[in-house]
């Protein structure tokens, strides 16, 4: 579930930069940064959870699975 989530993310991420070239080329510069910060906040918190720390473990592998 977890891959899901990120993956989503990674997404919304890529169409927030699309959607902020279109806003910027129409002149709507404000709303296109504020869109350029929030997908590099969103590519932050994916990195905090995939990138490993110095043990080689990333945190999204040290989650426990869901009982069903």
């Amino acid at each position: 579930m977890t891959n899901l989530v990120l993956s989503i993310l990674m997404l919304a991420a890529f169409a927030l930069v699309a959607g902020a070239v279109v806003l910027w080329r129409r002149g709507v510069r404000k709303q296109a940064g504020l869109m350029v910060l929030l997908a590099l906040v969103a590519l932050l918190n994916v990195a905090i959870w995939t990138v490993p720390d110095t043990g080689g473990q990333a945190p999204v592998d040290r989650l426990q699975p869901a009982d069903r």
